[in-house]
């Protein structure tokens, strides 16, 4: 069964490929796992070269029980899982299984970038029993045992965006056992409720935190985030298409790096959903998460702070961090203005402040519209060994909520003393309602070796808090009372 699931697992990722060889026969093809057809792409049909069925073969991700492997200059390629490896060259007919040598009848080759590789070599020699129908044009595999037809949900094949490498079993048809559209949540399962891209950002809305697994891959570039014992909720399916293999995609334009996204329900028991970043070129990203269900993912040009050599001064070292800037805006508020002006206008002013404070040294991630990355952030507070790390943000949230009021987030225990002096300051400072200090697995929060904060100063969603966090008086008051907490926690 070990082999009957990869040899699944393995086909629908080699049916999921745009760009049959022209070489194939034009005439709609089927391929039948123990009586129940795997869907083909439209753009992917397998193709008949030489009286034999050849599929495209993409790029199994590494790491879940099988490799495939391409090695660019001498065209080989190498399938592997357990006890079972399979390597064959383009253009070349002698491939090998194991320590065996086997002679194909016709050799794999590359159409349009796309590999094309024999059917029957590949079911047969890992463990399926593989017939051709000339008639119907179909190709039937057998399990061993005879075949219940796991692994393939209502006769329904992963095709775009189920990302190779990844099981793609059990897609489900739309609907459920209750008669609804959406899939019914364990007791554990997350709701993705929402999905937007704007401002250099892909965020993912959950009905609850979610430790996504994001990870880069090639050929062609994208980023793909994985996001265990998800579903889709209803909320999701009225804003976003579906359809009804549980997959949907919209295009992003006028995106120097982002071509378009999609996304899947993935896996079935447990669910998980799958998002991927179609990319132009490679890109570098962070992820952050706010413990309550926002996932962000931040396509970054980072701009690297250089530390100024240590003073030795016997100083407290302090590290204040204006957030978002340059290509990351952040938030935009109800009068149009942008987060990262307010973060960085009383970063500035804090600035002023400690440069009257002789037993304080302090840097500044950034003193200018730049961008920064979040680990370089992190990295420059720990290189200079900082004292405390100050994070500037302002908060938003989507409608129907409109909440007003400031927040402090803290993610290691060791911050929560900091947290609380810096919280008291905030709320004397904003005179805004007192949403508490929170628990958050931040990046500047959780990498920083030092305790650290970030305060989310106001919500620029709200019509009071906005009117008040672009007023000069206001800034003043906000970066006096930085200054007083990080006083009173530094004892000076």
């Amino acid at each position: 069964m070990k082999k009957l699931r990869f040899i699944v697992l393995f086909m629908l990722c080699l049916l999921a490929v745009p760009g049959i060889s022209q070489a194939a026969s034009p005439v709609s093809t089927h391929i039948y796992l123990d009586g129940h057809e795997l869907t083909q792409p439209e753009k992917a049909q397998a193709g008949i070269v030489d009286g034999n069925v050849m599929v495209p073969l993409r790029v199994v991700l590494e790491g879940l029980g099988y490799d495939v492997a391409w090695e660019k200059k001498t065209g080989s390629v190498t399938v592997s899982q357990a006890d079972t490896t399979l390597k064959f060259v383009i253009g070349e007919k002698l491939a090998q299984s194991g320590d065996r040598e086997i002679t194909l009848r016709t050799a794999p080759f590359l159409q349009n970038n796309t590999t094309l590789i024999p059917l029957r070599f590949v079911g047969e020699e890992m463990g399926l029993q593989v017939s051709w129908d000339n008639k119907t044009k179909s190709a039937h595999l057998y399990s061993p045992d005879g075949g219940s037809g796991s692994g393939v949900g209502g006769g329904k094949s992963a095709s775009n965006p189920n990302e190779e490498g990844r099981t793609p079993e059990n897609v489900p048809q739309q609907g459920n056992s209750n008669g609804g559209g959406s899939t019914v949540p364990s007791a554990t399962q997350a709701m993705l409720n929402g999905i937007s891209f704007s401002d250099n950002r892909l965020q993912l809305s959950a009905s609850s935190d979610i430790e996504p697994s994001v990870f880069k891959m090639d050929g062609p570039d994208r980023i793909v985030i994985d996001l265990p014992q998800t579903s889709f909720s209803e909320q999701f399916a009225s804003a976003l298409s579906l359809d009804d293999t549980m997959r949907g995609e919209f295009a992003v334009t006028d995106h120097p790096s982002v071509s378009q996204i999609r996304y899947a329900l993935f896996t079935r028991n447990p669910d998980t959903v799958r998002i991927v970043l179609d990319l132009k070129a490679p890109s570098p990203y962070s992820v952050t998460r706010d413990g309550l269900g926002l996932i962000t993912i931040d396509l970054t040009e980072s701009t690297v702070v250089t530390p100024p050599p240590s003073s030795g001064n016997g100083k407290r070292i302090v590290v204040i961090d204006p957030g978002h800037g340059g290509t990351q805006p952040g938030a935009t508020s109800k009068s149009k203005k942008q987060e990262k002006d307010f973060t960085l206008a009383v970063g500035l002013k804090v600035q002023a402040l400690l440069e009257q404070e002789p037993d304080i040294d302090f840097v500044l991630t950034r003193t200018t519209d730049v961008t920064v990355s979040l680990q370089d952030r992190a990295k420059l507070a720990n290189d200079l060994n900082a004292d405390i790390f100050i994070s500037i943000h302002g908060n938003s949230i989507d409608p129907p909520a409109n909440p007003s009021g400031s927040e402090t987030y803290y993610t290691r225990e060791e911050s929560i003393p900091l947290a609380n002096v810096m919280h008291k300051h905030l709320v004397a400072a904003t005179g805004l309602a007192d949403r508490k200090v929170r628990y958050s697995s931040l990046h500047v929060t959780r990498e920083t070796k030092m305790p650290a904060v970030l305060l989310e100063v106001g919500y620029l969603s709200h019509d009071k808090d906005d009117a008040l966090m672009y007023s000069e008086d206001f800034q003043q008051s906000v970066a006096e009372g930085i200054v007083a907490g990080i006083k009173e926690y530094l004892g000076l």
